[in-house]
């Protein structure tokens, strides 16, 4: 007996950010699925979906982020039981969606009797059924090699770049806060060959055994008469950010945008942008913005039309690479 199998995409999502979810669902042109999440009394969670994903091709969409009383600890275990609800219904293949991943800055031993828990999060995610993982702008591209199974690993940068292009024409300085983004924000400036972007960076220094501490030092480039914009994965405490926005300045700088993927903004992070000498600070939407952390300068950017198009490239057997020109790998 011969029958020609059909394929069905089916895309949950967790309850950190679910408006994410339901946007990059409408540019897929279907609905999301219901996961049904019970939460008991003890605090322990149960997704049951409304639906079969018997022989389905299942996205399971979670930002790793603290939100509504939970914790970032709270929202990767609901997306692992989740995927391991889906495994347990006989899903054909389960893709882990994580816009933000958790853990990510934990990708080796900086000092002796630390754990690497950016490959134990890897770790869990394919214990649970996971076959195929996708994040954005990962804090280095070596966790790619943690999870054992295809990772596709996409960028905002062309969300970020057309807002520059719209709003800053004029011969922008693209400015790494640290050494080690100078990669990324080297490519960016090229991307912008049209707008006379250049390129700067800081040279800083984290106190050994300080945790959030950050000390710019001074700035490589010219920066003098020019409006400067840092590039970041992410905004966390703002300690970063805030201390390069003042040396740019120092050293002769008209004005300073901030530009970063994940607006993490723990702790003092709102308190610091607020007073920072920053004239913008534009985030895309991979991690909910709460009303209490919504100031006038900052801006946020849509990611969910990129990560639509990477479901749909994974979901179809296409190159999700070829929808950056094969220039998201890094």
């Amino acid at each position: 007996m011969e029958k020609v199998t059909t394929k069905k995409l089916a895309l949950y999502s967790g309850r950190t950010h679910p408006e994410l979810a339901e946007e990059v669902a409408a540019h897929l042109g279907q609905g999301l699925g219901d996961a049904n999440i019970v939460e008991f009394a003890n605090g322990e969670i149960r997704p049951r979906f409304a639906e079969s994903v018997r022989g389905a091709d299942v996205f399971v969409m979670q930002s790793h982020y603290g939100i509504d009383g939970r914790s970032v600890n709270d929202s990767i275990m609901e997306q692992l039981t989740m995927i391991d609800a889906a495994y347990r219904a006989s899903a054909k293949r389960i893709t882990s969606v994580c816009p933000f991943y958790g853990y990510a800055r934990q990708d080796r031993k900086a000092e002796g009797r630390e754990p690497i828990t950016a490959r134990l999060v890897a770790d869990m995610f394919k214990a649970a059924g996971a076959k195929r993982m996708i994040s954005i702008d990962l804090h280095s591209g070596q966790i790619q090699g943690f999870f054992e199974g295809p990772v596709d690993h996409l960028t905002a940068a062309p969300v970020l770049e057309n807002y520059i292009r719209q709003q800053a024409a004029d011969a922008p300085v693209i400015v790494s806060p640290d050494s080690g983004r100078i990669k990324v924000a080297e490519r960016m400036a090229q991307h912008l060959v049209d707008c006379d972007a250049d390129i700067a960076f800081i040279y800083k220094r984290r106190p050994k055994g300080q945790a959030n501490v950050v000390e710019a030092r001074e700035v490589i480039g010219d920066v003098d008469g020019r409006l400067c914009i840092l590039t970041d994965d992410m905004i966390d405490t703002g300690g970063t950010i805030v201390s390069a926005a003042e040396i740019l300045l120092a050293r002769g700088a008209t004005e300073v945008w901030a530009m970063a993927t994940h607006g993490v903004l723990s702790g003092p992070a709102i308190d610091r942008l607020k007073n920072a000498p920053l004239e913008r600070i534009v985030l895309t939407n991979t991690l909910p913005l709460p009303p209490e952390k919504q100031i006038p300068k900052i801006e946020v950017l849509s990611v969910a039309e990129i990560i639509a198009e990477a479901l749909s490239a994974v979901f179809d057997d296409t190159s999700v690479s070829d929808i950056f020109d094969g220039e998201n790998l890094a």
